[in-house]
């Protein structure tokens, strides 16, 4: 029997108290030295050269030097906050993963709500798709469920994701403007990319102005898979639905708040977990049988689509609480890792095109910012499950490695750390095969139903509040004014 941690509401929260640190009574430098003045540099007299042998002048500037690491190239403005998830009812018909078994079982859970195109200092209330990802600290290891609170996207395949970030982001020959879709640029890029009709109509919506994080909804976007004990599969959406429901701000309205307070959404949710109005949202899911694949008229692993409820209804099947605020933001919010690739037995992937190619640039990303392979060992991702691997050294590592052996297979280590194959993941064995090719399938050619179905379940004002940021829009990039 492999080892395994029994995890509720509590255990993350206890698992980061060895980690926190009060401000003590005497400043030391980080070797533990007392500091005797920390306000003047060590020199020559009161008024000659400073000395090279000032170790804590050194210490503290080379510190505060590096202070700062990659912001997130989209994502970078978030907010995060811990709680707890609870199933209503065990799943166990569709997915063994074990934190949707039991309804006595609270998971520890970290979410981090964001703006997309924005820099770390932008405002919160632009007008922009908001990022919705939530790190569940499972029994199992971690599962990311790394969404937005707009449930379709603007391209069909990972590969047109760095153009698409390119053309959104400032313009490069003035780095103007900050964390807003509306310049030439942009709209240059959608008139010229059909697919991302629908992801747009909800864009100029008022679903890209939430009202606060409490009342946004979220979802996974993708197509994933359910497997089951018997390795059954089915296909299954995530949704997010806040229990506050689902209330947006006028477009002039976010203006005026951004320009009084850029902290608008953040201090929002800040605020509403400190005087425990603890915000809750419920998680549901469309269940859809792997038959069932090819029944629509619309291919479900197009991410630039939705499953209408109508076809398949939304099942309630848990609630999330958000009951804590992060100690430090740097520490947890910014040092928080989510990648899609995290998943836990009995959550598994689909072939869609544009998952595909998150399930490598979420990695490579976190490498980048966060510098070593060893960012899982931060506290904020670390698992509160046993993790032993053979994978050693590198940057920051955490660990003490004991063992005198760091391959497999080994008889001087005892053959350990060995797999698992009754308990270990195992990917859910899809019948694949076709040609080498550079080709979009012909099921995801429709750019424009979903949108006009969109469209056409807006309310008049909705429509009114859709269609006037669009005219503005167009009449700059045709008459070049800003």
């Amino acid at each position: 029997m492999s080892e395994q941690n029994q995890v509720n509401e509590n255990t993350k929260n206890e698992d980061l108290a060895s980690y926190r640190e009060e401000a003590g009574e005497i400043l030391t430098t980080n070797q533990g030295v007392k500091v005797s003045d920390t306000d003047n540099s060590l020199k020559v007299g009161s008024r000659g050269p400073s000395l090279r042998d000032d170790f804590h002048f050194q210490e503290k500037l080379t510190h505060f030097d590096r202070e700062r690491i990659p912001e997130r190239v989209v994502h970078a403005r978030g907010s995060g906050a811990h709680g707890y998830f609870q199933p209503y009812e065990s799943l166990a018909k569709y997915t063994k993963a074990k934190f949707l078994q039991d309804p006595s079982v609270k998971t520890p859970v970290f979410v981090r709500f964001s703006t997309v195109v924005g820099f770390r200092g932008s405002a919160d209330t632009v007008r922009d798709v908001r990022g919705f990802a939530v790190k569940f600290y499972t029994e199992d290891g971690n599962y990311d469920l790394v969404g937005n609170n707009i449930p379709v996207f603007f391209i069909q395949d990972a590969i047109k994701f760095p153009d698409l970030v390119h053309a959104i982001k400032p313009e490069p020959h003035n780095e103007m403007p900050q964390a807003a879709a509306a310049h030439d640029n942009f709209w240059d890029f959608i008139s010229l990319t059909s697919e991302a009709m629908h992801m747009i109509m909800w864009v100029l919506s008022d679903r890209a102005l939430p009202r606060s994080f409490r009342m946004m909804q979220g979802f996974g976007i993708h197509t994933f898979r359910f497997v089951n004990e018997q390795g059954k599969s089915h296909f299954v959406k995530f949704h997010w639905k806040p229990l506050l429901g689902v209330h947006s701000m006028a477009f002039d309205e976010t203006q005026k708040i951004g320009g009084k307070d850029p902290d608008f959404n953040r201090r929002d949710l800040w605020s509403a977990i400190e005087m425990g109005d603890f915000p809750e949202y419920e998680l549901g899911v469309q269940i859809i049988p792997e038959e069932d694949e090819f029944k629509f008229d619309f291919d479900i692993l197009d991410p630039t689509k939705l499953i209408p409820e109508e076809l398949v209804s939304v099942r309630p099947i848990g609630k999330m609480v958000l009951n804590r605020n992060p100690d430090n933001f740097f520490a947890e919010t910014e040092q928080v890792a989510f990648q899609p690739s995290n998943v836990v037995p009995g959550i598994d992937f689909s072939d869609d095109p544009l998952l595909q190619g998150r399930l490598m640039s979420y990695h490579d990303t976190q490498l980048h910012r966060l510098g070593s392979p060893n960012f899982t060992e931060l506290p904020i991702n670390k698992s509160l499950c046993p993790f032993h691997n053979n994978q050693r050294d590198g940057r920051m590592q955490m660990q003490i490695p004991t063992s005198r052996v760091n391959y497999y297979p080994n008889s001087l280590g005892g053959g350990l750390p060995a797999p698992s194959p009754s308990e270990g993941f195992v990917h859910y064995p899809e019948r694949v095969e076709g040609h080498k090719i550079r080709e979009r399938n012909p099921s995801f050619k429709d750019h424009f139903t979903q949108a006009t179905l969109f469209w056409n379940s807006l309310s008049m004002p909705e429509k009114e509040h859709t269609a006037l940021p669009s005219v503005v829009r167009y009449t700059r990039l045709k008459y070049k004014y800003f």
